[in-house]
């Protein structure tokens, strides 16, 4: 860091120990120029108050080939801090390598672009699947309910990403999400009944200009990593 002296030169500071900053060091520095304390006192929640879990080290191994953000203990109003750390963090370590094949799934991605979220936090959502493929990578947004991409800045950023994903794919909809993804997608009469009508597993899938209807089966490798706790209980109880 950069600090100035009694003789109004500018001095590099540098740290004694290997410790990355924290957001605590940052708030510090704020706080030493009467022009910047107004920033410190925004962060304040992060330091002191309720989010102060955000004020340590990070234990994620961000080198492991797999990585599960768990943001579900946060509670609603710490899900969207979490939410946007994390996809930083991913997004950062996607554009590492442009050679390397790599994916970042978004479950509940309605938080992130929906009308509880924000504006800035929607574009970067954005230019993720704006650029994923450029860095070689893919993104894969996941929600529960259609109306739910539509909700902020009129269905802007919800209607971008379904326009910059090479295939879609619609589980069984209600009659309401039905009407709104007919709003934002070239979808027929016949599908519309097809899509209401679907059974657990079925799905429309739009690959391009291609619409298929499907049916997705697990393999048997799949079933006992889905069922695999199931059949446990099961051959526990039967031994009791």
């Amino acid at each position: 860091m950069y600090k100035e002296n009694n003789n109004k030169n500018i001095i590099k500071i540098f740290k004694d120990t290997n410790d990355m900053p924290i957001l605590e060091d940052l708030y510090n520095i704020l706080n030493e120029d009467t022009k910047t304390k107004k920033f410190a006192i925004k962060l304040l929640p992060f330091i002191k108050g309720s989010l102060k879990f955000f004020n340590n080290h990070t234990n994620v191994e961000i080198n492991n080939k797999l990585i599960i953000a768990d943001v579900y203990e946060l509670g609603e109003e710490n899900l969207k801090y979490g939410m946007y750390l994390f996809i930083d963090l991913f997004w950062d370590k996607i554009k590492i390598d442009r050679k390397k094949k790599k994916a970042i799934y978004l479950d509940e991605i309605w938080r992130l672009i929906g009308v509880t979220s924000n504006k800035d936090v929607a574009q970067f959502i954005y230019k993720i699947f704006k650029t994923i493929r450029k860095y070689g990578g893919s993104g894969v947004a996941i929600t529960q309910d259609i109306m739910d991409l539509f909700s902020l800045e009129k269905g802007v950023y919800g209607r971008s990403i379904l326009n910059n994903s090479s295939i879609k794919t619609f589980f069984s909809l209600e009659e309401d999400n039905i009407k709104i993804l007919s709003e934002n997608v070239n979808i027929s009469e016949k599908e519309k009944i097809e899509i209401k009508s679907l059974k657990r597993g079925e799905c429309l899938m739009f690959v391009g200009e291609d619409h298929i209807l499907s049916k997705i089966e697990a393999s048997e490798y799949e079933k006992t990593i889905i069922e695999g706790e199931k059949e446990n209980e099961k051959n526990n109880y039967s031994n009791k």
